[in-house]
């Protein structure tokens, strides 16, 4: 179990134990190795999505807090898309744009393993697109709703693992802020370390509920729906929530290791210009459960 120099871990960590069902997709190999996609069977259920108005960090986006029915179960990814299967990818055939197989600006020590930055939306759509095309099942980005979903994996406390967060668990900026414009720690946690870099996908060795890994910090990671300033009008079911402007902001979840603890809550919520792309913005994929 990871260690802090907290003296109460009782208030950071709950670990559950629970089996996974998943299947692994194969991407051929990259640089003498075989690359898998490993995809995690998610349930179907209800969950309250967003924040209650008491949770420390809220945000007016987070509400209103509406109870949500995921009616179908689905595959999502165990981790972040890694760089290694980037590459494996953007080496596929167009769907119907062009993808950099190097985007990333952190390479870590295997070339690989780390997580893919440095991608716009539309990159990851069509990485999708491409999986699709490869594969004949039926890729995606998720739905806010199942992205949330999936991270709280059962939970209501504001990260999966408890009521607050430490650097021994995620990648995040856990120091404080010179300027007194953020904190390092969450709630009753301890402050933490810096690391300025991304982290190899899963090495904290610490999974939700569904067996998922680095769903706080890390990357922040996109999703297929675009942005509106709450949840007023949201669907209240898994779908997508597509507005009429194609050129409107999309929404980006889990916050990353350039962010302070409190963006990275499982309600957390972000957006950006589907252009744009940043040296911590990466992605996980969808899969309907259907087509396995």
């Amino acid at each position: 179990m990871p260690t802090t120099q907290d003296p109460k871990p009782q208030l950071i960590v709950s670990y559950r134990e629970r089996t996974a069902q998943y299947f692994t997709e194969d991407l051929g190999s990259d640089l003498g190795r075989h690359i898998g996609l490993e995809m995690v069977l998610i349930p179907p259920g209800t969950f309250m999505m967003g924040s209650p108005e008491t949770e420390l960090k809220r945000q007016e986006s987070e509400g209103p807090q509406h109870e949500v029915a995921i009616e179908d179960s689905f595959f999502i990814g165990k981790y972040p898309v890694t760089q290694a299967q980037w590459r494996a990818v953007a080496n596929l055939p167009k769907a119907k744009r062009d993808l950099k197989a190097e985007p990333s600006n952190f390479k870590g020590e295997d070339h690989g393993n780390r997580p893919v930055e440095w991608i716009t939306w539309y990159d990851a759509v069509e990485f999708c697109d491409r999986l699709t095309q490869h594969t004949k099942r039926p890729y995606r980005l998720p739905s806010e709703a199942e992205w949330e979903y999936a991270c709280r994996a059962g939970t209501t406390t504001p990260f999966h693992f408890g009521e607050t967060i430490t650097t021994d668990l995620a990648n995040y900026d856990g120091t404080d802020d010179e300027d007194g414009a953020w904190s390092g720690s969450y709630g009753d946690g301890p402050k933490g370390i810096y690391r300025q870099e991304t982290t190899d996908v899963g090495s904290f060795k610490v999974a939700n509920a569904f067996g998922l890994y680095d769903m706080h910090g890390n990357v922040w990671e996109w999703c297929a729906d675009h942005w509106y300033e709450n949840y007023n009008g949201a669907p209240k079911n898994n779908t997508i929530w597509p507005s009429s402007d194609e050129r409107a902001e999309r929404i980006l979840r889990g916050g990353s290791w350039v962010d302070d603890p409190g963006l990275c809550r499982s309600a957390s919520r972000h957006r950006n210009d589907p252009v744009d792309w940043y040296a911590n913005f990466g992605l996980r994929v969808v899969c309907a459960a259907a087509r396995t």
